[in-house]
């Protein structure tokens, strides 16, 4: 049997950020008075101010930590400092950044972390792997542990822009390939399938494919959104690996991020969506899914959009298996070629 952490809550509410201490009760009664560090960002701070002051209110013995760059050693210092002060609760209030570097120093340090995301644009905010920059501009995923507690206010999540939203949806998306690229694995013996973490991402995929709200802005689609991105860590928690939500369109986007940064800034969750459409193609999937999915929820997933011109697309392509050399995915055994990939690249820049 698999060892797995379940989060002790996850609270999708209005104006819930008001009453942390109240609904930790249940769980650890009298939290506000232990020693609290507040993981954010500068320019958060400033947008939620009331909110930041409501939370060091309800922890009198807490401290603001503002990040930065969001890098590995970054994580370890805050992990650091941490134990170093005898700090019991540490609170991520911000984006995925924010919250990457919030759980892994919770990883590190062993101690509570609790999730106030402020946005909702991929599955990070209850996975078990957190993304940190390491050299340069390059990213590595590093596995970490699930938080203790998801607690998510509507009302902070619709003022959030919509393009975050639409990458939380976009990351979701993803999930049909992921899957998918699982079960290539698994035939290969590459991979072993966790029958219950499949499932989980499955209806994950299917909770945002098959919802018919299809404003972004709305409070039923933030409630659902968040189960969905929730459902999508839950599962690589369960299955001990990141093959529930994580698939050749992921490699995809590692590509662009590792190799051409310096060109291009495409947030995750809309990278993935759109790594989803060219390997729906490789694995010859139903693309008229993908391509519904993408167009219902106006996901921005034209290429030449981001500054991702044919060359670019076709070498992404091209390298993408080299950023996960140990994940066996369609792109070990489909075309590439120079040819194949342009038209794809065509296709996209005429369909969307």
């Amino acid at each position: 049997m698999n060892s797995f952490k379940l989060p002790y809550h996850l609270i999708v509410e209005e104006g819930i950020y008001d009453r942390i201490d109240e609904v930790m009760s249940d769980y650890i009664p009298n939290i506000g008075r232990k020693k609290a560090i507040i993981v954010s960002e500068d320019n958060l701070v400033n947008i939620f101010k009331d909110i930041v002051a409501k939370l060091q209110t309800e922890f009198e013995n807490s401290e603001l930590y503002m990040v930065q760059d969001g890098y590995f050693d970054d994580a370890v210092n805050l992990a650091k400092y941490i134990v170093m002060n005898d700090i019991e609760v540490i609170i991520g209030f911000g984006g995925g950044r924010v919250l990457d570097l919030a759980k892994y120093a919770a990883f590190v340090s062993k101690k509570l972390y609790l999730c106030l995301p402020t946005t909702l644009s991929n599955d990070s905010l209850a996975s078990p792997v957190a993304v940190l920059g390491t050299v340069g501009k390059a990213r590595k995923t590093f596995r970490c542990t699930i938080p203790s507690s998801i607690i998510v206010d509507v009302n902070v999540i619709m003022g959030a822009p919509e393009k975050q939203l639409l990458a939380g949806v976009g990351d979701t998306v993803s999930k049909y390939t992921a899957l998918n690229d699982w079960k290539i694995a698994a035939a290969k013996n590459e991979a072993k399938v966790d029958d219950f973490a499949y499932m989980i991402s499955k209806m994950a995929f299917n909770s945002i494919c098959f919802n018919e709200e299809k404003n972004i802005k709305s409070k039923s689609f933030i409630k659902m959104l968040t189960q969905a991105l929730v459902m999508g860590g839950l599962a690589m928690e369960i299955a001990q690996n990141s093959r529930p939500s994580s698939g050749a369109e992921h490699l995809f986007c590692h590509a662009l991020e590792e190799n051409f940064s310096e060109y291009v800034n495409v947030p995750h969750g809309i990278a993935v969506a759109m790594g989803a459409y060219g390997a729906c193609i490789f694995q010859n999937r139903n693309i008229w899914k993908i391509t519904k999915m993408i167009k219902s929820y106006n996901i921005p997933v034209k290429p030449s959009n981001w500054n991702i011109t044919e060359e670019i697309f076709v070498k992404a392509w091209q390298q993408a298996s080299d950023t996960r050399k140990d994940r066996y995915t369609i792109l070990n055994e489909t075309d590439l070629s120079d040819d194949r990939l342009k038209e794809i690249y065509q296709k996209m820049e005429s369909e969307f």
